[in-house]
Formats: C-alpha cells, sequence, structure tokens
C-alpha cells in the first residue's frame, strides 16, 4: 500500500481517506499526495486502512447477557434479539471491523445477483448511502485561544440559509469543551441520562423533544450569524459527525424541537399552495436565501456546494447509516482473539504457528448478567487464571478477554464445505474455483442485515486477498418462511409451557392444574415462548420421511406456516399407501399385483405429467403441490389390480427426494443392488404430459357461474358452444340477449348478456 501511495496512484483526502487519484469522489478538497503528510498524519491514514482495529465507542450494552451486540441484534424495540432483554448505550473499548469501508460495493454489487428485491433493499437501506455536503460552523469564541469547527454533514446544504441553530449528540467530543460553567451542571446531568438510553428510545418520532443549551454559539458559513449550540439526545454519534445544523422550515424533528425551545424557524423551500402542515421537506423553488432564492433543490444544492468549497467552507460528500462491525463480545462459547496486550499498551498478533487457539476447559463459563445497566463487563474468560497470561522476551503479555460474534463462523461456513476434511488449509484453491459461487442460497429474510450482509463483507475481503475467485458468494437467494407453533398465555399475558395446557372443548384451552383459561396463539417458535416442538418426538412416533414430507406439504416454502402436529398422521398415511402399492402386508414380499407389463396408457400419462410437474415444481420450490401430485398418483394406481413393475420404479425415483428411507427399502425390494441415490431423474415424454381435457371456468358478466371440460386443444368456437351449451349457463341465461362472448383460448369463456 505504502508502495502505491508514493507512486502517486492513491492520494489521500481531507479525513485522511485514501482515494484513487484518477476517480475521487466530485468535490473532494485538500487532496494531497503520501509525500506531503506529517508522520503522525502517514500512521493515522495507515491505521485506517486496516480491517481490526480497537476504539472506544458507544455500544449496545446488555447487563442480561453481559455482553455488548451489534446494531444488527438489537430490536426496533430496543431490546436484545435472543432473550428479549433490555439493552442500553455506553462508551467501552472494542474490537471493530472496517465494514465502512466495503459500503459502496455491498450496495453496488448487489444489483449483480439474483436476491429478492426485498431483501435488496433492506441492505441498500441499512447501508444507507446519501449524498449530500461536509459543511464547517466555525465557533463563535476560540477554544483554549484557537479557533475550532465544528462539521455537520448534511444531505440538503441548499437550506442552509434556515440553518437557525446546532445540535451536538450527547457523545461528542466538543460537549465538554464548549460548554460554558453556567450550564455545565445541567449539560453533565442530561448527557449522563441520555446515554443510557437506547438509539431507539432517543430517536423515536413520538417521543417529546428534549435537549440543553451548551452556552456556546457557532456562525452560520453562509450568512455570518451566530446560532446556539444545543445538546440533545435525538442526535446519534453513529451517524454523521454527530452535529447537525438544524433547519426547523424543512424538518419535522428540528420543527418540534425548536416550538419546544422557542427556536426561530426560517423556510427555505416554498411549500405549494395550500400546505396546511408545519416542516416542509419536500421540493421546490428556494426562498429567504439570499442569491439561491428561486432555483430548484438540485440546482441549489449544487450551488452552495461548489460555494462551500470555493472558501474552504465545506465539500461534497457521500456518507453511510451503516457503522463499523462491532466484533467483540464478552461470552466463553466465541472464537478467542489471537491477540496479546503488552505492558506498554502494544497489541501483538499470535504468530501462525501457535494457531489455532483453542478456548481454555472452565467449570464456570456463564456470562456476567446483571439487571444493572451500569454494570461493567466481566468476560469470563477473564476466570481462567492458567490462561490469562504469556511470558515473552522477559516479558508479561495479557491476552485478549472478549471473543469473536457467532458471526465469525457463519461468516464463511460455506467455503468450508468445499474442503471439509482438509487439515491444512480451509479450503482447497482449486475446489474453491469449481464451486464458488453458491447458485442457489436458502435462507430466511430475518438474517437481511445480519449473516447476509456480513457473509458479503467477509467474502469480498477474501477476494481482495485472492482467497476466494467470485466478488459475490450466493448467486441465487430463496428465503423460506418461518415455522410457527401454536403458544399460549394466561390472563395475566405469561406464556406457558405447551405440556401445562389442555383443550377441553374444541378451540377452548385451559391450564391443567388451575383450571384458568388459555389464550392460543399462533408465533416463531422461539425458546421464550415456550412453543418449540421437539423433533426426536415425531421421529420416534412417525419416523423421518414423514417429519420431512409434512415439513414441505405445510405450504408454500416462501410463506410463514403453522406446525400442527395433528396433521402429520395424513402423511404417514401416504407412504402406507406408497408402500402397499408395491409390498404385500400379509408376506412383506414384493405384492402379486406388480409385474413386468408396460403401464396402461391412463396410468403412463399420468406417471409422465407427475415427472414433469415435480421437476418443475422443485425448480421452483413448490414441495407442497409436488407432494399433492404424487398423492393423486397413488390414489388412482391403488384401486388398479396390475401394477406396472417399470411405472412404480419410476413413482419411486421421484419420491425418492422427498421420502429416501423407504424409497432406498422400496428400490432394493424392486430387485435393486445399488443405492438410487445415483440413479438419473426420470424423462417424460412432453407429448405424454400434455393435458388432453382441461377444466375451463364460464363467466357471465365477469363473474364465474360454470366450469366445463373440453379437449386441450379446443378452439375458440368449440369452446363458445360448449358454454352456452351449459344446463347451468342456459338457465342463468334464459330471458336474455347475448350481447357478445369472449373467448380467450385455453383459459376461460366470458358471456356479456342483458
Amino acid at each position: 500500500m505504502i508502495a502505491e501511495l508514493e507512486s502517486g496512484k492513491w492520494q489521500v483526502d481531507a479525513d485522511l481517506q485514501i482515494v484513487s487519484s484518477e476517480t475521487r469522489p466530485s468535490g473532494s478538497v485538500d487532496v494531497r499526495p503520501w509525500s506531503k503528510l506529517s508522520a503522525p498524519e502517514q500512521r493515522k491514514v495507515l491505521d485506517n486502512q486496516r480491517l481490526a482495529f480497537m476504539d472506544e465507542v458507544p455500544v449496545n450494552w446488555c447487563p442480561m447477557l453481559g455482553t455488548v451486540l451489534s446494531n444488527e441484534e438489537v430490536t426496533n424495540e430496543g431490546r436484545s434479539d435472543r432473550g428479549d432483554h433490555p439493552v442500553y448505550r455506553k462508551p467501552l473499548k472494542q474490537w471493530l471491523l472496517r465494514i465502512t469501508k466495503y459500503c459502496e460495493r455491498l450496495t453496488g454489487d448487489i444489483e449483480t445477483v439474483d436476491w429478492p428485491e426485498s431483501i435488496k433493499s433492506m441492505q441498500r437501506n441499512w447501508v444507507g448511502r446519501s449524498e449530500g455536503a461536509q459543511v464547517r460552523f466555525k465557533l463563535a469564541k476560540p477554544i483554549d485561544g484557537e479557533d475550532s469547527d465544528i462539521e455537520v454533514y448534511t444531505t440538503r446544504p441548499d437550506t442552509l440559509f434556515g440553518a437557525t441553530y446546532m445540535v451536538l449528540a450527547p457523545e461528542h467530543p466538543l460537549v465538554a469543551k464548549i460548554t460554558t460553567d453556567e450550564h455545565r451542571d445541567e449539560v453533565n446531568s442530561y448527557v449522563e441520562v441520555a446515554r443510557n438510553k437506547s438509539d431507539l428510545d432517543r430517536t423515536a418520532d413520538t417521543k417529546e423533544k428534549t435537549g440543553v443549551f451548551t452556552g456556546a454559539h457557532a456562525i452560520n458559513p453562509a450568512n455570518d450569524k451566530e446560532v446556539p449550540i444545543w445538546v440533545a439526545d435525538y442526535v446519534l454519534m453513529g451517524y454523521g459527525t454527530g452535529a447537525i445544523m438544524a433547519v426547523p422550515g424543512q424538518d419535522e424533528r428540528d420543527w418540534e424541537f425548536a416550538e419546544v425551545f422557542d427556536l426561530p424557524i426560517i423556510r427555505t423551500v416554498q411549500p405549494p399552495d395550500g400546505f396546511a402542515g408545519k416542516a416542509y421537506t419536500g421540493e421546490g423553488p428556494t426562498i429567504n436565501s439570499q442569491w439561491l432564492n428561486g432555483l430548484h433543490v438540485a440546482d441549489a444544492k449544487a450551488k452552495i456546494t461548489s460555494w462551500l468549497e470555493e472558501r474552504g467552507l465545506g465539500r461534497g460528500a457521500v456518507n453511510y447509516k451503516l457503522r463499523d462491525w462491532l466484533f467483540s463480545r464478552q461470552r466463553y462459547w466465541g472464537e478467542p482473539f489471537p491477540i496479546l496486550h503488552g505492558p506498554d499498551g502494544e497489541i501483538v498478533a499470535l504468530d501462525e504457528s501457535e494457531l489455532p487457539l483453542d478456548l481454555p476447559h472452565m467449570d464456570d463459563f456463564k456470562p456476567h448478567a446483571s439487571d444493572d445497566p451500569n454494570a461493567p463487563p466481566r468476560p469470563p474468560l477473564g476466570r481462567a487464571k492458567d490462561w490469562l497470561t504469556v511470558e515473552r522476551d522477559g516479558k508479561t503479555y495479557a491476552r485478549e478477554l472478549n471473543t469473536m460474534p457467532q458471526w465469525a463462523g457463519s461468516c464463511w461456513y460455506y467455503l468450508r464445505y468445499i474442503s471439509a476434511t482438509s487439515d491444512d488449509e480451509p479450503w482447497n484453491r482449486e475446489a474453491e474455483k469449481y464451486w464458488m459461487n453458491v447458485d442457489q442460497y436458502v435462507g430466511g429474510a430475518e438474517h437481511a442485515v445480519l449473516h447476509l450482509l456480513y457473509a458479503r463483507f467477509w467474502h469480498k475481503v477474501l477476494y481482495d486477498l485472492g482467497y476466494v475467485s467470485t466478488v459475490e458468494p450466493f448467486q441465487k437467494l430463496f428465503n423460506q418462511g418461518l415455522i410457527q407453533s401454536f403458544a399460549y398465555k394466561d390472563k395475566r399475558g405469561m406464556t406457558l409451557a405447551v405440556d401445562l395446557v389442555e383443550e377441553r372443548e374444541e378451540g377452548k384451552f385451559h391450564h391443567k392444574e388451575t383450571g384458568e383459561p388459555v389464550e392460543q396463539i399462533v408465533a416463531k417458535m422461539s425458546k421464550a415462548l415456550k412453543n418449540v416442538v421437539n423433533p426426536d418426538i415425531i421421529l420416534d412416533e412417525f419416523g423421518a420421511d414423514t417429519f420431512r414430507l409434512y415439513e414441505m406439504y405445510m405450504g408454500p416454502l416462501d410463506a410463514a406456516k403453522p406446525w400442527n402436529t395433528r396433521d402429520i398422521p395424513g402423511l404417514s398415511r401416504f407412504l402406507a399407501r406408497v408402500w402397499r402399492l408395491i409390498i404385500d402386508e400379509q408376506t412383506g414380499e414384493l405384492s402379486a399385483a406388480v409385474q413386468d407389463v408396460e403401464a396402461d396408457k391412463k396410468s403412463l400419462r399420468q406417471l409422465h405429467k407427475l415427472i414433469h410437474k415435480v421437476g418443475a415444481d422443485i425448480e421452483e420450490f413448490k414441495l407442497n403441490t409436488a407432494i399433492a401430485e404424487m398423492i393423486a398418483l397413488t390414489n388412482a394406481l391403488t384401486s388398479a389390480k396390475v401394477r406396472s413393475k417399470k411405472l412404480l420404479e419410476q413413482f419411486v425415483l421421484v419420491l425418492a427426494p422427498f421420502a429416501p428411507h423407504i424409497c432406498e427399502e422400496l428400490w432394493q425390494r424392486l430387485g435393486h443392488s445399488e443405492t438410487l441415490a445415483y440413479e438419473p431423474w426420470p424423462t417424460y415424454d412432453p407429448e405424454l404430459a400434455k393435458d388432453t381435457e382441461i377444466e375451463v371456468p364460464v363467466q357471465i358478466k365477469g363473474k364465474v357461474r360454470a366450469r366445463i371440460r373440453l379437449p386441450a386443444d379446443a378452439d375458440q368456437k368449440t369452446m363458445e358452444t360448449a358454454a352456452l351449451a351449459d344446463e347451468t349457463i342456459k338457465k342463468l341465461l334464459e330471458g336474455k340477449t347475448v350481447r357478445k362472448v369472449i373467448v380467450v383460448p385455453g383459459k376461460l369463456v366470458n358471456i356479456v348478456a342483458n
């Protein structure tokens, strides 16, 4: 990297970030070559390129779990996604990964994969790319005798003339420096309370706006007017610069804050005629903005940004909502960091010969749980006394006590599958080139901004390092629906275990011991709701094949589906009928009905339609309709006194992916000594797979009144004649005049009559 910087191919921008000298972002200023940077600046640039780094940052702290959580692991209600415990904000020194370095690629490359648009949209919104400007507001009074600026990021620099006050996040480093003695106690108290609130609590639309004045002022660069600087919890340190220019005329939250604290409101965009609201957030001609007046938003943005750049007061910028990935956890069971901390504060990585680093054996590895939000982190590894330190060259080094999150392993497990038995490498390079990227990935939508985002980031890092050959890990994504189950709550809203509930009357449930009425709900299976179904019970009673079939037959794979154990016996009976098609129940031998004869025409047509239908349904994940077709053929064959062995063999091969155990047994009973797992998928004759007859709905004035059976190749005249001849239709048309008959070949007949 240093060689490339010295060559001039890359330069450094005002934020000490490396940018291409040829394609640097439009509007960037103060781009300098490597040789012009001071030694501390050069060190900072190189530190900014490290994937992993330590920093003291505001984190999501869950005292009940005894660990920090990433933003993605906190629900919209400000609680942990595991255990549903309250989450608080507090500053801690933690390991982070620079996922923000990949923001542009994470949003751009997602257009190259075949994923549901909803998942793509969720990732785009989570990364949150926006274009705007960085604007410098000079402090009215210098700090320690030196001029200082507050830099803000705004997507609407065109509204700069309407900035009537500024707001800093409670965690902003300038808060303590600019607050005057007169306001210090009030500011300190406010900051302390705000730090323990979740981001959701602080930014909720329904929350009443709170804040305190620091006593300091800044200069609006557009008009040189002094504006007061406030501290308020609705501004977050994690987005932008942790400071905003408040434009109440064009922002609803700023308007609400200005109303509460009686601050000036200036509109800078003309609302449309008849607008009766408060803040106008739409577009229109610029007003109250001196030399910007009359310009439309886009033109005003461009003009003010150029004006700021020319005067060194700001620059065009791209910003992202995504924050660097918090990678530390205070748990035992995560991957340990191969890191040592020296007595002088140095951080040393273990040598490759010392890897892998195993977790120490511990009798007590539980996290330190507490209901106190101020409880300090106490990683379980801190109790592994014999493991804590390492002696090297006369120095004592302390091991890192945090562990990695569970996502560290799930980010790349699909690569390990490629070479699962390899001991000397994570995966074989040639195998990776052959298998990657994953053609079809089935995963839940609930991981849209968790595993699916993290895996893409991790894969891109590996790609940049030359360890994988593809830019994206998963080419096609299919989201399966959640399996839901009945859960029960008493009148206090407390969740009850399923085995404490009984149905005394149809649809009415009661507590077995107290007799109290109990509410039945359908919800995602979870330990919290005590509604997880133990598959071992189903397997013991019905077997794995029935269990598999039931899961696939519940409904469309992409839909949420309620689990109902009562429905399982129906699939068990289906498999029993399949068994009886081939095996004589009395003798346990091949049924006498199974003979080496050609199938009759009707059965042969049904088989070829089945092969075609099931094959297509598997490709489209319509597994429930594929099973329905197999049930229909089984029912049709059950009444046959003679069954073609060849036809049954083909049927068993079609059923095998759904119920492999019973099909392996039947395959051998049909005379085959080798497994069916390597048999090719049966082929079908397109002519035989065609429907010879179809059902056509007949409408009168757009409403279906009857259905008629017709040859599949019936022409329009035949369809019209048959529809008008149907007895139901004839009765409905009595006394009416048929004005028009609309025929859609093979689809429907619509009769217009009055």
